[in-house]
């Protein structure tokens, strides 16, 4: 392992992968000591990169009120390789010998280590929940589905709990899937992502429906389906963000509305993430 430097609060951090070297931001709160603590894995967009993670998602910060570590990797090409071809990258051999190493050097306890990322990091975190359930305890995906690529190869070696958030009006990534701009491949709809996992998990078809009062008056609107009880304890939360654009929940408008659609500011999206990985965990 190399520390290179700090950027922020967090130090930037490499690992070798066969001959590639691997780049990550870590970010410990104080007091980690020998306690057992959760570990986040948070995946940028395609065509970003972990430097831009912690303050657009602001996880330091919950990191350090709520006591976990907090990981962002960065991709080798600017593009995470969720089968869609935009890598050739080895990314869950690279995930799963990073979540080994963080394992020893910090206290991370082996049966809460969540994944979550938005658009290209939101498709990895459910290829990691294809592909690395055996350490992956849940996932969340932001303006993510699942690529149409991924749904016939995705094969858990458990059940596992998925929460999605995705807007109505997501201009990149459609809710009713279909063609993702730039050519970057096909994604399934919301509707149809939700459905495989919650098949997989054996949950009930019918949700706990939630919607959320409209306190920011910014042309969005929340509502959330959950289906808990399924095989194992795991759930499956949907939520759909009515208006709601190519963005991260509560986040920053990081390119004009008109490029990527409205933030909502109905919803802390980082705050309600961690508050679903509270509940889950590894058997």
């Amino acid at each position: 392992m190399v520390h290179a430097r700090r950027v922020g609060d967090d130090s930037e951090e490499t690992i070798q992968i066969g001959n590639l070297p691997r780049n990550y931001l870590l970010h410990v709160p104080e007091g980690v000591k020998n306690k057992p603590v959760p570990l986040v894995l948070v995946f940028h967009g395609g065509g970003g990169h972990a430097r831009n993670m912690p303050r657009f998602t602001g996880f330091d910060a919950l990191s350090d009120q709520e006591g976990f570590v907090v990981a962002y990797p960065d991709s080798v090409n600017k593009s995470w390789n969720d089968t869609r071809e935009l890598s050739p990258a080895d990314d869950v051999a690279f995930i799963r010998t990073l979540v080994a190493h963080l394992q020893k050097i910090l206290p991370i306890d082996p049966k809460r280590v969540y994944a979550t990322g938005i658009s290209n990091g939101g498709f990895f975190s459910q290829r990691l929940a294809c592909d690395l359930t055996d350490k992956i305890a849940a996932v969340a995906s932001v303006a993510a589905t699942m690529p149409e690529t991924l749904v016939p190869v995705c094969k858990p070696s458990r059940p596992i709990s998925v929460m999605f958030m995705h807007g109505t009006a997501d201009p990149i990534v459609h809710i009713d899937g279909g063609a993702i701009l730039r050519g970057r491949g096909r994604n399934v709809s919301l509707a149809e992502a939700s459905s495989f996992w919650r098949n997989f998990d054996g949950t009930p078809s019918k949700p706990e429906t939630h919607d959320w009062p409209d306190k920011a008056h910014d042309g969005t609107t929340i509502h959330c389906d959950t289906y808990s009880g399924g095989k194992q304890g795991v759930e499956v939360v949907v939520y759909t963000i009515e208006g709601g654009g190519h963005t991260w929940p509560g986040g920053t408008q990081y390119l004009p509305k008109f490029l990527v659609g409205k933030v909502t500011r109905n919803l802390d999206g980082t705050q309600t993430i961690w508050e679903f990985f509270q509940r889950q965990h590894l058997p």
